[in-house]
């Protein structure tokens, strides 16, 4: 039996879940192509498995830092519960609810580059097709955690399976 838990409880737990993803980044730096394609987000593979949490990239232009050192390699994990919730009762999102994304995407992407501590003020410098990229790669793996449809081929009727998004997750 499951017990209900209440906003403040799952926000509390979030940190703890949160480190814990970290840590599992680190073993999970493999592209979706050599570990298989992912199932729904938050699905376990084999018994006993955890679900892939950490899916790499690489941004079409790349940030460019104060230095002029260009990131275009990075990582970014599942969102939680909690990554959904902050930017609700953020100022900035309460002010422009434009800037949800950039909220958004400041608390997943665990690294840029050399850069570990992202924040919004990174994601806003970025150029607006790395932010549409990023955008896409996010609700890619935290919506269905796939992108393959079944079709069926003109010609000789034979059905299977096509990824939408063309390679590997974070690949244009």
């Amino acid at each position: 039996m499951r017990r209900r838990i209440g906003l403040d409880e799952l926000l509390e737990r979030a940190p703890a879940a949160a480190s814990q993803s970290a840590a599992s980044q680190q073993q999970q730096h493999q592209p979706a192509a050599s570990a298989g394609a992912p199932g729904p987000a938050g699905a376990t593979g084999s018994r006993g498995q955890a679900p892939h949490t950490a899916f790499e990239f690489e941004l079409p232009l790349g940030y460019v830092d104060d230095e002029g050192t260009v990131h275009r390699h990075g990582t970014m994990r599942l969102a939680t519960a909690r990554d959904e919730l902050m930017p609700q009762i953020d100022l900035r999102v309460k002010e422009n609810p434009a800037y949800l994304s950039v909220v958004l995407l400041s608390h997943v992407i665990t690294r840029l580059g050399d850069i570990t501590d992202v924040h919004a003020g990174i994601v806003e410098r970025m150029y607006a097709t790395d932010v549409a990229f990023l955008q896409d790669l996010y609700q890619r793996i935290n919506s269905e955690g796939h992108t393959r449809a079944a079709v069926t081929c003109p010609h000789c009727d034979g059905a299977f399976e096509v990824d939408l998004a063309g390679g590997r997750l974070g690949e244009s």
